[in-house]
């Protein structure tokens, strides 16, 4: 039941809101009373810490998978972005947009959760788009991951709407791979953001 309770609530947080939806729509939701959610979490904000967690783990497991395909570098990129397109495209708003305004403490400790992760995977993507000739060889890998994590968690931290922050996502992913590309990667480039569009 336990399990059941964070699907559907991580289900509702991230359509609807963090902090619109109440224990009372849950147990709605799952045609169960309010104290049945309330013996497996004492309040709302376990239960959110519980969906993020959730949220994260699945989000890697489906990452680890598009990685371990044979996807060149930037089409790597743009199967992970259409995976977090289809995955948030319900939300009205920017999840990590939400839980900075109301739940900030449990931002902090999902940002921090997600630094070391997140810049491990473009660190990684960097380095085998240099082997496969798509990114130069020149590149300072470091110093790019920085401003690419930077870029991506300052507009979602900072877009209300979760389609804006779609739409600069794509923009800020664009805008990464043309500084790295090669004349090869421009090319695979524009080949992929032709498919994405579509």
């Amino acid at each position: 039941m336990k399990e059941k309770i964070v699907s559907k609530a991580s289900e509702l947080f991230l359509k609807l809101g963090f902090k619109s939806i109440t224990m009372d729509d849950i147990a709605g939701e799952m045609c169960i009373s309010k104290k049945t959610i309330y013996k497996y979490f004492c309040n709302k904000e376990v239960l959110i810490e519980e969906c993020t967690t959730m949220v994260h783990q699945e989000l890697h497991r489906i990452v680890d998978t598009i990685t371990a395909k044979d996807h060149n570098a930037i089409k790597e990129n743009f199967e992970i972005k259409r995976m977090f397109k289809e995955m948030f495209s319900s939300s009205d708003t920017s999840p990590l947009y939400q839980l900075k305004k109301y739940y900030p403490a449990m931002y902090h400790t999902v940002i921090s959760r997600e630094i070391d992760v997140c810049q491990a995977w473009f660190k990684q993507n960097i380095q085998k788009g240099i082997e496969q000739g798509l990114y130069r060889q020149d590149i300072d890998i470091n110093t790019y991951v920085i401003f690419y994590y930077t870029l991506l968690f300052s507009i979602n931290e900072n877009t209300g709407s979760e389609k804006d922050a779609q739409n600069k996502e794509l923009q800020a992913l664009e805008y990464h791979t043309r500084a790295m590309a090669t004349a090869e990667g421009i090319i695979e480039l524009e080949k992929n953001l032709l498919n994405f569009t579509r």
